[in-house]
């Protein structure tokens, strides 16, 4: 492709996304099933590029830093607290499912037995890491679905993968995969890419400890997923649990090496990147349709493949719906025994939406890309383009049925707008006052009886804010001097309240995104002493 073709087409996704991703804000639309509708317009529109989606583009490009965000804004806290249900659903649910449609394509789809069943299993199981959550954030899910539901997207992506790794050894070269090298693997995969994220991590983090300078460090942390992935790559680990591995130990860290203008400048920019990304994936789902059509044209008849479209996502719909009720309450049941955790097992309705939230998106399309179009022995991979076609059918019709008819499910099960995240959200900034309310108080005893007067605005101020009111920064007296110690003391008790803040999220009492809550609002007004944010 020529540079100008290339940049005619960047710049078209990228018009693409501005564009229907703000009609999508308007129509009230999350806007990853606005763009995926976009995109499926716009693929049959005369005239339009036809913008062929490259497998590597995704696997090398796209899905690094968008896992590396998705693990960063993760609380470890409630990902730790989870882990067993979490591992349930990415794990459990992912075998389930491939078994389910191994056995099912096998007695359906003309052609296929139980090895190729597994392959298509394997590409249809892992959940989308951005769409359900986006929703479920919207709509103000309860957190305990929210948590989950991100766990899951952020593991289940690895085990999937290596399910389709087994499913390929098996057709394409002809192996039989034990279940000793089965479970030899998983535990490498597993354990080597964790570790490898780990390692990543603990050198980003003593790099960043030595650099306090917004451009390096955003340039340091756009690096850190794609090494972390290129390095799990290479020793045969799994690059995604790498990545993840790595985000989540760094954004636990990061309140100890960003400072607070490097915090608000780099945050900022991962949300405009976070959402470009994302926005390209989802636009270039929609545009494929006439690839995936194309390649499966003239050997089936239209009414054919859109039922068969439709009965097999309502089967991968079901199985994650027979999974979530069982998987459930044993996950709970091994919660309350094996960890002591006093959770009751959820309400029906909580875990109906959990198996209504299961939206496939752009890596279960682009490892059905990557699948190699000849066999070990030169034949044709057998039914390729008929896997292809239902795993795209499969991103659709979860995409888009199930994420418009989610809201009004969430809204008629009565679960929207839940508020249990900002309860410990006030607690913390009560705790955070009162912690520079005592510092203030010990400040006065050791200092000038010349500064009372700052002491006093200052100490009104955060009573003032204890009480809820909402009441400008205290005003100096004039003098210099007094200006200076107010500065001084005022961004002294901002450090305080940081470390309020910092040793709850430490103590397991609030999770690390009610911290950031906190974090960004103590960064904006410390910013305000410091000359602006872009010292």
């Amino acid at each position: 492709m020529r540079v100008q073709t290339l940049e005619l087409v960047v710049l078209l996704l990228l018009v693409f996304v501005a564009v229907f991703a703000a009609v999508a804000r308007r129509l009230q639309t999350p806007y990853p099933i606005g763009l995926v509708i976009a995109g499926l317009i716009l693929g049959f529109v005369p005239g339009i590029p036809r913008i062929n989606l490259d497998p590597d583009i995704v696997f090398f490009v796209l899905l690094p830093p968008l896992l590396y965000a998705a693990a960063w804004m993760t609380s470890w806290r409630d990902f730790s607290y989870n882990l067993i249900s979490i591992l349930f659903l990415a794990v459990g649910l992912v075998a389930f499912t491939v078994a389910g449609i191994a056995l099912v394509a096998k007695a359906s789809f003309p052609g296929f037995d139980w090895r190729l069943g597994i392959v298509l299993g394997a590409l249809v199981a892992p959940t989308d890491a951005v769409a359900a959550t986006t929703i479920a954030r919207r709509l103000g899910l309860p957190r305990r679905i929210v948590d989950v539901l991100e766990g899951e997207s952020l593991v289940n992506d690895a085990t999937g993968l290596l399910a389709l790794q087994f499913g390929l050894a098996i057709v394409v070269q002809g192996e039989s995969p034990t279940v000793f090298s089965g479970v030899l693997r998983l535990l490498w995969l597993t354990a080597g890419g964790i570790g490898v994220g780990l390692v990543v991590g603990r050198i980003v983090e003593w790099i960043e400890m030595q650099v306090d300078d917004a451009p390096i460090e955003f340039t340091i942390s756009i690096l850190v997923p794609y090494a972390a992935y290129f390095a799990g790559q290479q020793l045969r680990a799994s690059g995604i649990l790498a990545v993840v591995a790595s985000g989540l130990y760094l954004s636990r860290q990061s309140a100890r090496f960003f400072s607070p203008n490097v915090r608000i400048q780099v945050y900022s920019v991962w949300r405009a990147l976070t959402f470009i990304l994302n926005g390209l994936a989802f636009v270039l789902i929609g545009l494929q349709l006439p690839y995936v059509v194309a390649g499966i044209r003239g050997r089936y008849g239209w009414g054919t493949l859109l039922v068969s479209g439709l009965l097999f996502s309502a089967v991968v719909i079901l199985l994650r719906l027979l999974w979530v009720y069982p998987g459930a309450h044993l996950a709970y049941f091994l919660r309350r025994r094996l960890l002591g955790q006093k959770e009751p097992t959820p309400p029906l309705r909580h875990m109906f939406v959990v198996g209504w939230t299961g939206m496939r998106g752009v890596i279960a399309l682009a490892a059905a890309l990557a699948l190699p179009r000849v066999l070990s022995d030169g034949s044709p991979f057998p039914q390729r383009d008929l896997i292809v076609f239902l795993t795209f059918g499969v991103i659709v019709v979860t995409l888009v049925a199930q994420g418009l008819t989610l809201p009004a499910i969430i809204r008629v099960l009565g679960l929207a707008g839940d508020r249990g995240a900002n309860c410990e959200e006030v607690d913390a900034r009560r705790i955070a006052l009162e912690a520079a309310l005592s510092h203030l108080e010990d400040a006065r005893a050791k200092d000038d009886p010349g500064f009372t007067g700052v002491y006093d605005d200052l100490a009104q101020h955060y009573r003032d804010r204890l009480n809820g009111l909402s009441t400008p920064d205290g005003e100096d007296d004039g003098s210099g001097k007094a200006r200076e110690k107010y500065e001084e003391l005022t961004r002294e008790l901002l450090q305080v309240e940081r470390e309020a803040a910092l040793r709850l999220r430490n103590e397991g009492r609030i999770s690390d995104e009610v911290l950031r809550q906190l974090e960004h609002d103590v960064d904006l007004r410390e910013a305000r002493y410091s000359g602006g944010l872009l010292d």
